[in-house]
């Protein structure tokens, strides 16, 4: 557990810099809105890796992945660092997306593994946390370094030596070690009953992340464009919502332990949708509220889907599953920021993305086709 947080918490850490960075990126490489938004189509290509990565997972262990992943992510953070303009940028994180996804979806798993069924929610819930810290220390950091963004990536590179701990001491998967080796990871989950559950999963990925990759990637954009709020009070909106998400997150994986996986995960992602819609449409007051009710609601649905998710799939493929999933979110994030700015045109930032919040509704709703799996023994 301590190992997997790490990771997680490293992974929450690097992939949250460019959120906070954006302004000054923008700024620095003259970038408009459309080129911003092609930068963030671009990052979610980088997830196109995070398939066949599982797929080798799936077939060589956790253990060695997860250690790669965070090599080479951290090396990608340097690369970051160094960057001349948005085409370099954009290549050392388009790399380094994919190897985040890779070590959320193996830590995840390995929890998902190892932990008994009536405390794996609240174990999820713990890398969530992890991965928050690690989101907040960035945001609580850059105040006094901006706008020197190259700084955190510096920072990064501490999942380098993470790794070789990762690899040395992090004992592989018990359930995965002991599961039959079947056919093909990627056939398996395309066969039989688990075929029409990765394409219920891969729908939602498309349609929540249509709306939460544009806000994720523009929150502090808006706040510094559109509502003219300094630096400090945009940290401070994330560093509030990032506070009530630790225990949002405890208190969604302890609600999927006792109540199930099916109806607080529904519930919450439409609380979580009506809430990012919320934060892009009410000026300063939408952006404190809706930002700390969008927390809140997609903190509490993440140990949901993650143990859900985990547990919807056979062992000897859970890795591949859950890394097409995390591609269809993908897909879905090109296409959000790909219509952003024909709506922005039209609308407004903040009109386009409450726009966008629509198929993340529906997305939610889409999970309602789902069987319930709480309780239930993981499938081999």
């Amino acid at each position: 557990m301590i190992l997997c947080a790490l990771a997680s918490l490293w992974a929450g850490y690097s992939g949250s810099i460019l959120i906070l960075v954006l302004p000054a990126v923008g700024h620095q490489f003259g970038s408009s809105i459309g080129s911003l938004a092609n930068l963030g189509s671009v990052l979610s290509l980088g997830t196109a890796l995070a398939p066949p990565l599982g797929w080798a997972a799936d077939r060589i262990g956790r253990r060695p992945l997860l250690a790669l992943a965070l090599a080479l992510g951290s090396a990608a953070d340097l690369f970051s660092a160094l960057s001349t303009g948005l085409t370099t940028l954009a290549l050392s994180r388009l790399l380094a997306v994919g190897l985040e996804t890779l070590a959320l979806t193996l830590a995840s798993a390995l929890v998902v593994e190892e932990v008994v069924a009536t405390r794996r929610g609240l174990a999820l819930a713990g890398l969530g946390v992890s991965a928050g810290i690690g989101f907040g220390l960035a945001t609580i950091i850059y105040p006094a370094l901006a706008p020197n963004w190259r700084a955190l990536y510096w920072g990064a590179s501490l999942g380098l030596p993470l790794a070789g701990l990762v690899f040395w001491q992090l004992p592989e998967s018990r359930l995965w070690a002991a599961a039959a080796q079947g056919s093909a990871p990627l056939r398996q989950v395309l066969s039989g009953p688990w075929r029409r559950r990765l394409w219920l999963a891969c729908g939602f990925g498309i349609l929540s992340a249509a709306l939460y990759r544009p806000a994720a990637l523009l929150i502090a954009f808006y706040g510094s464009r559109d509502l003219h709020l300094e630096p400090i009070w945009i940290s401070a909106v994330i560093v509030v919502s990032g506070v009530v998400s630790a225990p949002a997150l405890l208190l969604g994986g302890t609600l999927s332990d006792r109540w199930g996986r099916r109806r607080p995960g529904v519930l919450l992602g439409l609380l979580a949708a009506a809430f990012t819609a919320l934060n892009f449409s009410l000026g300063r007051a939408g952006y404190w509220v809706g930002s700390v009710g969008a927390s809140l609601g997609s903190s509490a649905q993440a140990p949901v889907l993650g143990a859900w998710f985990g547990e919807l799939f056979p062992t000897r493929a859970r890795a591949s599953a859950e890394s097409l999933t995390a591609f269809a979110a993908a897909l879905g994030g090109i296409a959000g920021l790909q219509i952003l700015p024909a709506l922005q045109s039209r609308l407004g930032l903040g009109g386009a993305i409450a726009i966008l919040a629509l198929p993340a509704l529906a997305g939610s709703l889409l999970l309602l086709g789902l069987p319930e799996t709480q309780g239930l023994d993981l499938p081999e």
